[in-house]
């Protein structure tokens, strides 16, 4: 390069972050009441970008696929926010796991799923139901369920470490009772039977103790 071309600086600023990431806030929740209304199958880029008031190149190179818009929102969803922190790493999981209390800890349990089925139980169904026919959603699919599932098993396993857990139960039969009853299509059900989140919320509470404790 000649000596007298200086080469062309990155242009980047707050503000432009800042728009940037509104941006995929416009198309992310376009796309979760498209998605959640019309299916994944019947909604396309184009619109969820006219959903959005943008262009559908924007789409594309804010998620370069369909699948990965699914994919952004369902982050999204499950975390509340946009941090790069697994469930696993979250400090309201921590405090569940931390409890000492096993009353007060199946509590804090389902507090925390009213509150996450309250952001992503609808688009779980969503992912379920695309994951039949879209390889990339099954994948998403799969890896939702083994993560979920690894979840309730540590709230299982900190019960069992304290001596709480019911006499007879093992960690694997606890976890697929609490793996069962903690799951969105649970919580769906009741929510179109006419249940609000809080009676979901208490029901659960009252169940998985009676289930899982001495």
């Amino acid at each position: 390069m000649p000596e007298h071309v200086k080469p062309r600086r990155r242009y980047d600023s707050p503000r432009r972050r800042q728009q940037a990431a509104e941006t995929r806030r416009l198309i992310l929740e376009a796309a979760q009441r498209l998605f959640e209304r019309d299916g994944y199958g019947a909604t396309t880029i184009a619109t969820i970008a006219r959903e959005a008031g943008v262009a559908p190149k924007t789409v594309y190179v804010a998620f370069e696929t369909k699948s990965g818009v699914l994919r952004a929102l369902w982050h999204l969803l499950l975390r509340g926010d946009l941090q790069d922190v697994p469930v696993g790493d979250r400090s309201w999981y921590r405090e569940v796991l931390d409890e000492a209390d096993p009353e007060r800890k199946l509590r804090l349990a389902a507090r925390a799923s009213s509150r996450v089925k309250g952001r992503a139980g609808r688009l779980m169904g969503v992912i379920r139901s695309a994951a039949a026919t879209d390889p990339d959603i099954r994948e998403l699919w799969d890896r939702i369920q083994r993560d979920f599932l690894e979840n309730q098993r540590g709230v299982v396993e900190s019960l069992h470490a304290r001596g709480s857990l019911r006499e007879g139960l093992t960690v694997d039969r606890g976890t697929d009772i609490l793996w069962t009853l903690n799951h969105p299509d649970v919580w769906l059900l009741l929510l179109d039977r006419g249940w609000t989140p809080e009676e979901f919320e208490e029901w659960f509470a009252d169940t998985i103790r009676r289930q899982l404790l001495d």
